[in-house]
């Protein structure tokens, strides 16, 4: 049950931040977009010092949570080359379909933006298949 409660806390929490975001300073909180201007590779009226300071606070964010959740161990599971790979296919993706999926997620089902609820649609599909495919090949739990 606390799994649960602590899902649900982060999903408000992060509707929160996204509201306050788009509210405050007229943005949406697309994280792909603001790693894209933090790096310096995509425009749009934030500050590439903002979008650092985003960036480094999700990571931040995380440690803090799980510190204070008592549930911080090594993430030894994903070998690294796996990883590399995986987020480099997220990135592809994200550019791709012009955004992730806190972008589309988040932010654009609460706008009923018809191409965020497409998005969204395709990313729940893709990952409920994905689980199910490696559910059956033993890969997964």
């Amino acid at each position: 049950m606390a799994d649960q409660l602590g899902g649900l806390v982060g999903g408000v929490l992060i509707g929160l931040a996204g509201a306050i975001m788009l509210l405050g300073a007229g943005r949406i909180a697309g994280v792909s977009g603001i790693a894209a201007r933090g790096l310096g590779l995509g425009g749009g009226t934030m500050s590439r010092s903002s979008a650092w300071m985003f960036l480094v606070g999700l990571p931040v964010g995380a440690l803090v949570a799980a510190l204070l959740g008592g549930k911080v161990g090594p993430l030894d599971y994903v070998p690294l080359p796996a990883v590399i790979v995986a987020g480099l296919l997220v990135g592809f993706g994200t550019r791709l379909g012009s955004g992730c999926t806190s972008g589309h997620g988040v932010c654009g089902v609460s706008r009923l933006s018809q191409r965020s609820l497409v998005a969204t649609a395709t990313f729940m599909a893709s990952g409920i298949a994905t689980v199910a495919i490696l559910r059956a090949a033993g890969v997964a739990l």
